[in-house]
């Protein structure tokens, strides 16, 4: 079976692919993945050995700027923001898909709403099976859960009841992408749809996420197929420079916030907080470019490296709350310190407070204070014990189940 995964995402959306596409080439699939070209995704997949097929646009920039806009702007200029970029992202993923799915038998697809949606359009327009895949449970609809909320279109205040919550969501979906989409498709000479939710979402849906993170309660709104997180193996050794810096002393707390381009005064926030504690500092530069605060000698500076490894040396992994990095952290047996930002972010930082492996920062601007207060939480002994039994339940074969039920599953998709 030829398989195209796609995606239009940072890297905890293009990582979990990269795993799920080698798992499937394992098993004898012809996958292939889509997703943005920007180099560290290049290299990312050259290593998975699964052949690399560029989106419309690099993201890394583009995410960037998304984030500065939405900062200072208002509610309905961000819905504005939204529908429009939505019709670039749906128009200009579909005519790249077009070209990557050819000669495929499924597309599955994760990510964006607007790419995911470019996605189904190309598996009706060729005739092929398809399937949405998710990282986090919250974006499914489930009496358990709230959608989430989107600039401009506020969920009713007076209503409790998540079902109909969810059918607001209906509604929220077709002001924001309804015009892209069917745009699109009276362009292809489609009929027009009531309701894009449904047509992008289908049924099943392959929930790529850990059921001791992420639990999965069946629903009667959508069918979910659940494994564990698609992890890509590493075995590259830390720098040479950073595994002096470990071995020199106590095992340091890492900050970093991945592809979040948090302000430069986080790190400033972080170390100052992380000092209190008498603690050295490992930061992730990541997007925002986050740099050591001064030139004392308990703070080290790292790009991209071997988290999994890293991880393992860490007395605590402070970091904004993103999929892969908390189920790094988790499988790690490393206590958490979760500042969140957008998105499902939230959803995990409650999670690992839940589940005691570590604390939420409210709020996703910490003072020195407050993130000195929450990161004594996580320093605890029992936390950590805590740490090391749950990580001892995070499945390590995600990938391969994902392949394996992926397989199965396509069997009984529709068209």
């Amino acid at each position: 079976m030829r398989i195209l995964l796609t995606t239009y995402g940072s890297r905890g959306d293009v990582e979990p692919l990269a795993a799920l596409g080698a798992a499937l080439r394992a098993l004898g699939a012809d996958a292939r993945v889509s997703a943005p070209g920007d180099e560290e995704f290049a290299a990312l997949l050259a290593r998975a050995g699964v052949p690399l097929f560029p989106a419309f646009a690099p993201v890394r920039e583009w995410a960037k700027e998304m984030i500065r806009i939405r900062t200072k702007s208002a509610p309905d200029d961000i819905a504005a923001l939204i529908s429009s970029q939505a019709a670039i992202i749906v128009g200009r993923q579909y005519e790249v898909l077009s070209t990557a799915a050819e000669g495929c038998d499924a597309i599955v697809a994760f990510g964006l709403f607007p790419s995911c949606a470019a996605a189904r359009l190309v598996a009706e327009k060729k005739g092929v099976r398809y399937m949405l895949g998710t990282f986090c449970p919250i974006w499914l609809p489930s009496a358990r859960n709230r959608p989430h909320e989107y600039p401009g279109h506020p969920l009713p205040a007076d209503v409790t009841d998540n079902r109909a919550l969810w059918d607001f969501d209906i509604a929220t979906k077709n002001a924001l992408f309804g015009e892209a989409i069917n745009g699109l498709r009276a362009r292809l000479g489609l009929p027009p749809l009531d309701d894009v939710r449904a047509y992008v979402y289908g049924n099943p849906v392959l929930l790529a996420c850990d059921p001791v993170l992420g639990p999965w309660q069946p629903s009667d709104l959508i069918e979910a197929v659940q494994t564990g997180a698609a992890i890509l193996p590493d075995e590259r050794p830390l720098p040479e420079a950073l595994e002096a810096f470990l071995r020199d002393g106590a095992p340091p707390v890492y900050v970093g916030f991945g592809s979040i381009a948090v302000a430069k005064e986080a790190a400033r926030v972080a170390v100052e907080a992380i000092r209190a504690h008498g603690r050295r500092v490992v930061i992730a530069r990541g997007w925002a470019e986050l740099v050591p605060i001064d030139d004392w000698d308990d703070c080290f500076a790292v790009g991209e490296v071997n988290q999994q490894a890293l991880f393992r040396r860490v007395a605590v992994a402070m970091h904004h709350g993103g999929a892969g990095t908390t189920v790094a952290a988790a499988r790690a047996g490393a206590p958490q310190v979760i500042v969140p930002q957008i998105g499902d972010q939230p959803y995990w930082a409650r999670r690992i407070a839940e589940l005691g492996i570590g604390a939420a920062h409210d709020g996703p601007k910490p003072t020195t204070a407050s993130l000195a207060a929450v990161l004594e939480k996580a320093l605890a002994p029992e936390t950590q014990a805590r740490a090391n039994a749950v990580a001892r339940l995070i499945r390590a074969d995600g990938a391969e189940v994902a392949a394996k039920l992926l397989l199965e599953t396509m069997d009984r998709v529709s068209v």
